[in-house]
């Protein structure tokens, strides 16, 4: 700091007088604001948001005659990050109806369930343990190779013959046992 600047009265750390520039800035930033978010109410968060985060860092700004250009940058950033965030809300959708399952649907349920869980037990250990680790645990093919100490090769066969096999063995208590082979 120069001679000249300490004789004047400029301090660095009281060189930004924050509720000055409140009093004197805050109703143009907030109209900046509302042009950039269409809402006052986001628009006053966003403000105060630049204002808030000038207090946390009273070094950020070392020149007074720079201060209103941070607050106009900062408002300018928070309402884009304001805009981002409205996007994202908009554009979220619930995957589905999250009303509660009727009864009919959690015994339905509850047999499809009991049919897979009847034709797994059907199956050969190795084919058994390939697609429980895969489906129910979501390993990868490398991970349940490395799991069973058997290549990845062999587990992409076993899954493939395993959801053949399955399938016969879910289609096998609804026929007449007249299709054996």
């Amino acid at each position: 700091m120069s001679a000249g600047a300490a004789g004047v009265g400029i301090e660095t750390e009281s060189s930004v007088d924050i509720t000055e520039l409140y009093a004197a800035h805050r109703l143009s930033l907030v109209r900046l604001a509302v042009l950039l978010v269409d809402d006052l109410a986001s628009a006053e968060d966003v403000v105060q948001d630049a204002f808030a985060a000038l207090a946390r860092r009273p070094d950020a700004v070392r020149d007074p005659s720079k201060a209103l250009a941070y607050l106009r940058v900062s408002v300018v950033n928070t309402a884009r990050s304001a805009q981002r965030r409205r996007r994202t809300a908009r554009a979220y959708s619930p995957p589905h109806d999250l009303s509660p399952p009727s009864p009919e649907d959690t015994a339905v349920l509850a047999e499809e369930h009991r049919e897979v869980i009847e034709a797994l037990q059907r199956l050969a250990p190795r084919q058994r343990e390939v697609l429980v680790l895969r489906y129910w645990s979501n390993l990868s093919e490398a991970e349940i190779a490395r799991t069973l100490d058997i290549s990845q090769g062999t587990v992409k066969s076993t899954a493939s013959r395993a959801l053949v096999a399955l399938e016969r063995a879910m289609q096998a208590p609804a026929s007449t046992g007249k299709e054996e082979r």
